[in-house]
Parts: C-alpha cells; sequence; structure tokens
C-alpha cells in the first residue's frame, strides 16, 4: 500500500464515521472539497461506488459497506500502534539496551542502577556483558560504555567515571620467592597475567610513566585471558602479576589478599564513557538514562 492509497482509505473510513463530509474533512484537517476529489479517486480507483451521496446526507453502498468493516479495524490498530509509539518519545518507559565491559559494569552502573529504578519505574535496562569493541549501532543497542580513548569519533561521548588508574597486583603467595619489582623494566623477570582482545588477539599494552614519557613494557605472558574477572582470581591465587583498574582490586589491597607494586609509574587514562550515536528523535527512556548517568557523574 503506497501513501496515497493510505491516505484515500484514511479519508473513507472518516467519512463513514462521521456520515458527513464536514465533519469528516474538518476531523482530517483538510476542506470538504478536497476531502471529496479523495474520495471520488479512491472510487475511481477501485471502479465501484462507495458512498451515495446527497445535499444533507451520506449513505454507504453495500461495497462501501464491506469496505468499511474490513479497513476500520485496520485504520484502528494502527492508530492505536502510533500512539504507543509516541508514549515512547513522551514517558521514559520501556527497554534500554547497554552495551558494556564487565568493569565498567562494575564500577561505573551497578552502583547507580537501585536509584535509575527507584526514578524510573518503566524502564527496563538489557546489559549486555562484551569486553570487545562492539559496534553498538550494527548490534542494535541504544548506547555503549567504553574507555574514552576507544570511542569513535562519530558517536557522541558523555563521561560517566573520572579519569582512572591502572594498578600492577600480586599476592602476597607470589612474591614469597620473588623480589617486588622496582622499575616497570623489572617486569621481565616476572610471570605476568594479561587480557587479550577477543575479536583482534592483541594483548593490552602494560604502559607506564617512563623518564621521557609512556612507556610500554614486553612482559612474559604465562596467562592471556578475555576477562578481568578471570585475571584478578588468577593474581589471587598466586599465578602471577595482573595489570587491572586501580577500582577493581581496591578492596583486596585492603584485605592484604594483593600487594600493588610500581605505583608510582602507572599513570592516569580517560575513564569510561557512556556514548551512543546522534538521532533526532530519541526515545525519552534512552535519554533519561543518559542524563542520570551524566548527572552522577558530575
Amino acid at each position: 500500500m503506497d501513501g496515497a492509497e493510505f491516505s484515500q482509505l484514511k479519508a473513507f473510513v472518516a467519512v463513514c464515521d462521521e456520515r458527513a463530509f464536514g465533519r469528516a474533512a474538518k476531523r482530517l484537517a483538510i476542506s470538504p472539497s478536497a476531502l471529496s476529489r479523495i474520495v471520488r479517486a479512491l472510487e475511481s480507483r477501485l471502479g465501484i461506488r462507495l458512498l451515495n451521496r446527497t445535499t444533507r446526507s451520506v449513505g454507504l453502498t453495500e461495497a462501501g459497506s464491506v469496505l468499511y468493516d474490513r479497513i476500520k479495524p485496520m485504520m484502528m490498530g494502527m492508530d492505536d500502534a502510533v500512539s504507543s509509539v509516541g508514549a515512547y518519545q513522551s514517558e521514559p518507559k520501556g527497554v534500554v539496551r547497554v552495551n558494556l565491559p564487565s568493569i565498567a559494569a562494575q564500577i561505573a552502573v551497578l552502583p547507580r542502577l537501585r536509584q535509575f529504578r527507584l526514578a524510573y519505574p518503566e524502564v527496563r535496562l538489557d546489559l549486555v556483558i562484551d569486553n570487545d569493541i562492539t559496534d553498538v549501532v550494527a548490534e542494535g543497542f541504544d548506547a555503549g560504555v567504553r574507555i574514552g580513548g576507544q570511542i569513535s569519533r562519530d558517536m557522541i561521548a558523555v563521561r560517566i567515571t573520572p579519569d582512572l588508574r591502572m594498578a600492577v597486583v600480586g599476592a602476597p603467595s607470589y612474591f614469597a620467592n620473588r623480589p617486588p619489582p622496582q622499575a616497570p623494566a623489572d617486569l621481565k623477570d616476572h610471570l605476568c597475567l594479561t587480557y587479550k582482545w577477543k575479536s583482534t588477539g592483541a594483548l593490552y599494552p602494560w604502559r607506564f610513566e617512563g623518564a621521557d614519557g609512556v612507556l610500554d613494557v614486553d612482559v612474559e605472558n604465562v596467562v592471556t585471558v578475555n576477562d578481568t574477572e578471570l585475571l584478578l582470581s588468577a593474581a589471587r591465587e598466586g599465578l602471577g602479576l595482573a595489570y587491572l583498574i586501580e577500582d577493581l582490586v581496591e578492596p583486596y589491597l585492603k584485605t592484604n589478599e594483593l600487594k600493588r607494586v610500581l605505583e608510582p609509574a602507572c599513570k592516569l587514562f580517560p575513564g569510561f564513557y557512556l556514548y551512543y550515536s546522534e538521532r533526532s528523535h530519541m526515545a525519552a527512556s534512552v535519554r533519561a538514562f543518559i542524563d542520570f548517568m551524566k548527572a552522577r557523574s558530575s
């Protein structure tokens, strides 16, 4: 059904509902003469009279009655559908799909979920944990969360955490027979546990602040894994040193399950950002989530 055909049928239903061209024209915000031409065009296209007209009344022919009985429920269904969709634009409701790494979920989103749910009880969050760099638009997500430097320039990014710092940590059992490294170069003599990107196979760089600027250190990777929680567990088991975000390891430093080394050499890096594509008609639920996360980070 093309646009002209739909407009003709909508005009026909309006005339049938009102049983008068004048009232139907007012309902459709067009002139009675324009409405009459539209209905005649429909009759011409179908090759049959649908309405009997007099100067005082409008009645349905048998064919018109059959068409009206079939078309009216469809038109009502379409009106209901349009109204339902419009509610998503005016009221925060429905599902918001967000793609984010597990560490971002833990330190940036989870602590705020309870307050968001209290503020927007009709919004359901679908948080998909994904530690790779995913095209959120192509995969049907409303937004994503990533480290600042990992976001494409064609996306709109909103900061939701301060700058972060990495930490090199190991269990006391690991250091029982090994002296702690005193400088990043000493890592060549240690067993290291490293994050590996699933999509590219690239290893997360061990990056430090050196005397001459940024210093990337090649380490001996005895374990590589694409999950930060597994890296943390392996470090706690004494399998080697791990290079993880400070916020993730902080609870274990306080309980002495992990020991931190090379702290002065660990530099700040951009924190987590919530990002999304530019849209002229964003659902109210998505806008509510973005504004809520942005407000809680300021």
